[in-house]
Formats: structure tokens, sequence, C-alpha cells
């Protein structure tokens, strides 16, 4: 073949358009109308649904009669929420004149009786609604906390020894379903025989909620910590075997990373089920959180208190949403889980 063939044949091949690397969709470069798409999917249909639902409740409250007049409605529960919103910073302003004038008082008297001691007093002014929702968190992570201390470990032992697993079981399939109403009253009577310190960290109905919380809210995480442990392949214990590892370090280094996914799904599940059960434990044994707001709103029976416990209604399921994402914001970040929902 000739220089000319060669040169022809060559200038015969079309020439491929260079490839330009696209950069990856985000939310910052995607179409106009995809993101107007995503705005109404994921801010526009809930807003609607709200809004309907909004509607919807009005127009019942409106003609539901009861024995102290109509159902309150959405602008009824609205003013009572600010209404216990301004209760609260003005018992804090009367807190603040109390400690005001005891500091006057102590001086005083120290100017007056050199060398002796001024007795300490505290405001016993009554707790206000973000008072009690802070008792109520208080509540809950305690119970929390507890019951993840306990159910962690012992689903651990589940997962790897299935002899250790059967002998569990039937106590989880047992205790699992029973209700916080038939916990309560056995922790109460505990509590108050066992917990008996001279100097008591702890209120005993702050120990008896936070205990029953404990006792109905570690199933979750018990049963999902041994399915994790149990999911593990068996090729990485192996492998620590050969290697000599010890029972701690193979604990640290492969069961718990590997399990975490599972172990913080039980966690989200618990805290859940934990919160859900706090209003039952604290309106039985009086823990002055928002389970003895509800008691006590409904004990006055008016409408102004009926929309109050709407506040609460409101209050325990927004509490309940934002720990469920914290803990999901929580296991992302340990896990490096970006698909966890």
């Amino acid at each position: 073949m000739t220089n000319e063939a060669v040169t022809t044949s060559v200038e015969a091949v079309p020439e491929r358009a260079p490839v330009v690397p696209q950069k990856p969709r985000t939310r910052a470069n995607r179409p106009a109308n995809e993101t107007r798409r995503w705005l109404l999917s994921n801010l526009g249909a809930p807003l609607v649904s709200f809004a309907v639902f909004l509607l919807i409740w009005s127009q019942v409250a409106a003609h539901v009669k009861v024995n102290f007049g109509s159902i309150p409605g959405p602008l009824a529960v609205w003013k009572q929420a600010v209404v216990l919103w301004d209760d609260h910073w003005a018992e804090r302003q009367k807190e603040a004149v109390f400690y005001q004038d005891l500091a006057k008082h102590r001086a005083d008297f120290l100017a007056q009786h050199p060398g002796e001691t001024f007795p300490d007093i505290k405001y016993s002014g009554p707790p206000t609604y973000l008072d009690q929702i802070g008792t109520s968190l208080e509540t809950v992570f305690m119970g929390f906390l507890i019951g993840s201390l306990i159910a962690v470990p012992v689903g651990i032992v589940c997962g790897l020894s299935r002899v250790f697993f059967n002998a569990v079981n039937p106590f989880i399939q047992i205790f699992k379903p029973v209700s916080p109403l038939a916990w309560l009253p056995i922790v109460m009577i505990l509590v108050s025989a066992l917990y008996n310190p001279p100097h008591p960290w702890f209120e005993k109905a702050f120990l008896s909620s936070a205990i029953t919380v404990a006792m109905c809210s570690l199933w979750p995480t018990l049963i999902n910590t041994a399915l994790g442990v149990a999911s593990i392949d068996k090729d990485y214990l192996n492998v620590a075997r050969v290697l000599k590892l010890g029972w701690w370090k193979q604990i640290w280094k492969i069961v718990l990373p590997s399990a975490l996914p599972y172990i913080f799904t039980g966690l989200r599940l618990s805290l859940g089920v934990g919160w859900m059960v706090l209003i039952a434990a604290e309106m039985l044994a009086q823990n002055p959180g928002l389970g003895k707001f509800i008691w006590d709103m409904f004990q006055n029976g008016s409408s102004e208190t009926l929309a109050q416990i709407m506040v609460a209604v409101f209050t325990i399921g927004l509490i309940g949403f934002v720990l469920d994402r914290l803990m999901l914001l929580l296991q992302r970040l340990v896990t490096y889980d970006a698909k966890a929902i």
C-alpha cells in the first residue's frame, strides 16, 4: 500500500467528538423544572396536607360539643401555647426577683450576725410547662441509658451464642409485650423499699418513671443487636481466631463495627418506645413532667385546659420527631451510612 492510499484511508475515518465529563447531578445544578418538582413533592405536599388537616380540624371542632363547650380548634390551641410560653417567662421573672431579695436578706443577715450561716433557701414556685418538658426529657434519657446499657451487652452475647439466646428468648417473648401500666406499680414498690439513701440524688417518682421506661424500651435494641451480631460474616470471626485476638478485641474490632447499623436501628426504636411509654409512667408516678401536666389539665376539665392538653400532644409528637432525627444523624456520623432513613 502506497503512502497516498494510507493518507486517503486515514482522512476517510471521521473524527470522534471529544467526551466532555458530566458533573454529577445535585440540587445546585439540576434543571429548573426538576427543582420545581422536587420542591412541590418535598415541601408543597406536606404543607397542603397540613393545611387540609387544620381545615378539617377546625370544622369538626366547631360542631362537636362536650360538657364544657366545644372542642378547641387550631386557633384556640395556638393561643394556649402562647399562654404557656408567657407563663414560663413570668415565672422566671418571679424567680429572679426572689433571688435578688434573698441576696439582700443574706447580706443584711451576715452584716448583723458575722460568722453565722444563712440558711439555703430555694425558690418554691410551681414548675412551668417548659420545666415539665425538661423533666420529661431528663427522665426518658435516663431510662434510655439504663435500657441501652442492659440491652446492647446482652444482645451481643445472644448474637454470639445460640445457647445463650435460647435461654434468654423466653424472657424476651414474655416481658416484651407487658404494658408500662403493669410495670409501674411493681417498680414503685421496689424503689420505695430499696432506694432510701440519706441524701438522694433522684426523686423516687423520677427514678420509678425512668426504670419503667428502661424496662419497656430495651427490647428493640436487644433484638436488633442480637440480629446484627448473628448476621456477621463468620469468616471475620474465623480470621480473628487465627490471629488469636482476645475476646474483647474481637468485640471492639469486629463485632461492634459490623453490627453498628443494626444496633442504631434498635436504639432509635427504643428511644421512640421510651418516649411513648414515659407519658403513661409520669401520669401514675406523678413525676413532674408532661404526663403529670396532661393529668392535671384533665382533672381541671375546662375548654382552656383541653386546649393545653392538645398543645402537649403536639409537643410530644414534635419532640419525638426531633429525637428520631437526632438519632438518625448520629447513626450516619458513626456508621457512615448515608442511606439510613
